[in-house]
């Protein structure tokens, strides 16, 4: 049976950088964990908010529709309705809840406008969060090249790439 030998590249210890780039290369990668999971997040409450803010627009124009079909029953009425007796209470119905409609409509259109808002807000977020997260892609990928190529911009490309995109992220901060 053959034997395999496995050769050692050795030399690790002589090169100094290669252990502060190893470990930058380490914290770039923990650093771009948690932007990501920042940005899924953010995109997550956008959608919600998102979802929110279109149910409450639905219900607005289920509440305008509703006053509106209350207001065309009472234009009918006063066109066709000949006995006050008779037409008076269903009138007085009428007003009422076209009346309730109409308040019910402007808090649910208010909601709503808070809720695309919020939408919007979350957007802001998750873009910053998302250029972040490129960016410390970016820094990530130039560190790992000085691996290969052994030569120092590598780092310092990638380890500028890396605060452009912590900058970034941080500036969530600021919206």
């Amino acid at each position: 049976m053959a034997e395999i030998e496995i050769h050692h590249e050795h030399g690790h210890d002589a090169d100094p950088t290669a252990k502060g780039v190893g470990l930058m290369v380490g914290v770039i990668g923990i650093l771009l964990a948690g932007t990501t999971i920042l940005a899924h997040r953010e995109h997550t409450a956008a959608v919600i908010h998102r979802t929110e803010a279109n149910d409450g627009w639905a219900f607005y124009q289920a509440k305008k529709i509703r006053a509106h079909t209350d207001d065309t029953a009472l234009q009918l009425i006063a066109v066709l309705g000949t006995d006050p007796a008779r037409t008076g209470p269903v009138v007085s119905k009428l007003e009422g809840a076209r009346a309730k409609y109409d308040s019910d409509a402007e808090g649910i259109r208010k909601d709503a406008e808070q809720k695309q808002e919020k939408t919007e807000h979350a957007e802001k977020l998750a873009l910053r969060f998302d250029l972040g997260e490129g960016f410390l892609e970016l820094g990530l990928v130039l560190s790992s090249l000085y691996f290969l190529g052994r030569q120092k911009m590598f780092p310092l490309a990638g380890g500028l790439s890396a605060v452009i995109g912590i900058v970034l992220a941080l500036s969530s901060l600021a919206v």
